[in-house]
């Protein structure tokens, strides 16, 4: 019998964390988070300066002091906002936009995802290939115009998330997260007698939380961000999402910000006004991050590469 002695796992756990980076690790680490820091800090520094002239004074504004800092502190510019009929009304259609279109392209992308991520379906590879190629070649703007046009959804609110239902690259990480699960769990299932709905509902959408979490982030944030599917297809002001009020907002002349009252126009700026309208419009979809972040970076690793 051997008298030497193996070593027990906890010496083995000091030794390892016993191990010093070196010099060149300690620099390389301090140099990231020299550089990240730099960038956050570029990053915040405009928002910062939004919130400032959102609530300073008109002569602060105007004579451009306006720093990190609000000069002469009101409140005049949020009151502005929140009562123009029109902010509120393109508040209004962002959020069902978001909401719907989000909910709507979740579900028709994952259950296009999930027979894809099955070898056995017949024609799998053509299938495949045509979703791909509707990433590198599209029919271009005019004839999606006239596609429109042609079914009567000009002027519509779906007009703003049908085409965008199905996004090929989202669809994919889905696809490549759903490879990813052990087969097992459907074969169990299916000696049970489970249908492949039941399955994907009971079984495969519980386990994919983290992927169709992040998949639900991005299409909300690609829906309450764009603008330009509204401009080309949305000429009724009623149905403008916000983004696209915003973007009237900065193009408009002078005047017309605060025409239709004169109370905010006695201490507030356009530039005051535009700051605290973007502020107002970036606060919804920022607060749907902080319920998502556990998921995100799970969600994007773990289905962005097949198994």
């Amino acid at each position: 019998m051997s008298n030497t002695e193996q070593p027990s796992p906890s010496n083995a756990a000091v030794g390892v964390s016993s191990i010093k980076p070196s010099t060149g690790e300690k620099v390389f680490a301090g140099f990231n988070y020299t550089f990240f820091i730099l960038m956050s800090i570029i990053t915040i520094l405009p928002f910062v300066n939004l919130i400032a002239k959102s609530f300073s004074s008109e002569e602060a504004v105007i004579s451009g002091r306006v720093g990190l800092l609000p000069i002469g502190f009101q409140w005049g510019t949020y009151q502005y906002v929140l009562q123009d009929n029109m902010f509120l009304n393109a508040l209004k259609i962002s959020v069902i936009l978001t909401v719907v279109g989000t909910a709507l392209s979740l579900l028709l992308t994952t259950i296009t995802a999930y027979p894809l991520s099955k070898p056995r379906l017949r024609g799998r590879k053509g299938l495949l290939l045509m979703f791909i190629f509707t990433m590198l070649f599209s029919g271009g703007l005019i004839p999606t115009y006239l596609l429109m046009q042609n079914l009567g959804l000009v002027n519509t609110l779906p007009v703003l998330f049908l085409p965008a239902m199905v996004n090929v690259f989202n669809m994919l990480i889905i696809k490549n997260y759903f490879e990813g699960l052990p087969d097992a769990l459907e074969e169990s299932a299916k000696l049970d007698g489970a249908g492949n709905f039941r399955i994907l509902l009971m079984i495969i959408l519980p386990l994919s939380t983290p992927v169709l979490a992040t998949i639900g982030l991005f299409f909300a944030v690609a829906f309450w961000n764009d603008y330009f599917a509204s401009m080309i297809y949305i000429t009724n002001p009623s149905l403008k999402p916000l983004q696209l009020y915003l973007k009237e907002l900065f193009v408009s002349s002078t005047g017309d910000f605060l025409k239709d009252n004169v109370d905010a126009a006695l201490n507030t700026t356009p530039q005051s006004i535009q700051a605290s309208s973007i502020l107002l419009a970036t606060v919804p979809i920022l607060l749907v991050y902080p319920f998502l972040q556990k998921y995100f970076v799970k969600g994007v690793l773990v289905g962005s590469v097949k198994g």
